[in-house]
């Protein structure tokens, strides 16, 4: 299975934003874009031309690595997304919202996306009742994630409660942090995904 490998840190400054792709190491001094806010490589500290183009390139290029999907899935996602009746764009950062291991990481039993990937792929996690070890599995309004039994005290799992437990979950799902499940309520709204991505620019680029 193709995934990126390389530091996280690098995407955080080729964007000049933190994406929080390492949890609570995003919020210290230690976070690679506070020693250096500049894109990485020999030329990253350089001035260049904002062209239309780079930035419709760079904003879809943030969602992708916020999300943590690939240049091909991400490009079914949109093609999916301009066949759903709504806006584009609000369509396809709602297809992103929906995968597995993002539910897992705004429910709270994540301390980023990278670990609530993980945490779906060793098998900790059922939907309904029934495991699932698939991150982009596409969830549906009613559906029911849960810890399973054997993984409720797991390391990851209880530091990630411990860090997110003044951070609220996401609106649009019932979370029980006792029994550490979650239902997706309702579909995602667009004011209640906050990501640092202007989507219209991402239908753009992909209109040319």
């Amino acid at each position: 299975m193709a995934r990126y490998k390389d530091a996280d840190c690098k995407l955080c400054r080729r964007e000049k934003i933190k994406l929080y792709l390492k949890g609570s190491r995003c919020e210290t001094p230690k976070c690679a874009i506070e020693k250096r806010p500049f894109p990485p490589g020999q030329h990253g500290r350089g001035r260049t031309k904002d062209t239309e183009y780079m930035l419709q390139l760079r904003e879809k290029q943030r969602a992708r690595r916020i999300y943590g999907v690939l240049e091909r899935q991400f490009r079914n996602y949109y093609k999916e997304a301009t066949q759903l009746k709504g806006i584009t764009g609000e369509n396809l950062l709602r297809l992103l919202e929906l995968r597995l291991d993002n539910v897992v990481y705004r429910a709270g039993f994540g301390m980023s996306r990278d670990a609530a990937r993980q945490t779906v792929r060793h098998g900790h996690v059922e939907v309904n009742g029934r495991k699932a070890s698939i991150p982009s599995m596409r969830l549906r309004v009613g559906d029911k994630v849960t810890i399973r039994d054997k993984s409720k005290q797991s390391q990851p799992v209880l530091q990630s409660l411990q860090w997110n437990e003044n951070r609220p979950p996401a609106s649009w799902l019932d979370v029980d942090r006792n029994a550490l499940t979650a239902v997706v309520r309702q579909l995602p709204p667009r004011e209640a995904i906050d990501v640092p991505v202007q989507e219209q620019m991402i239908v753009e680029l992909y209109s040319k």
